[in-house]
């Protein structure tokens, strides 16, 4: 009996732990337009919810588009190793957003 409420908890703590260092840790490089004039950038943005591509998109849409952008591209999803070697062709809209 013990052991059956063992491995759940032990499940639920290794759950806990993983899950906040993911939302933390996960970036996105992306590519958004304005239009009239038209305007483009690349840029990077950090992801609050799901370290994925899909969940990634709607978050970075919403964002953009509160400052008048409109995402085209969610090119990768990466961890902080692939921050520095953005950073340079993000310019100001490095981790702007």
């Amino acid at each position: 009996m013990k052991h059956a409420l063992a491995i759940p908890l032990i499940c639920f703590a290794l759950l806990a732990q993983i899950a906040p260092a993911q939302a933390a840790d996960c970036y996105a490089d992306y590519k958004a337009k304005q239009n009239n004039p038209l305007k483009l950038h690349y840029g990077v943005i950090q992801i609050r919810g799901a370290c994925n591509k899909a969940a990634a998109q709607g978050e970075i849409q919403s964002r953009l588009a509160a400052s008048g952008w409109t995402l085209l591209n969610v090119m990768a999803i990466f961890g902080p190793e692939g921050l520095q070697q953005r950073k340079a062709n993000a310019g100001s809209y490095f981790l702007r957003f």
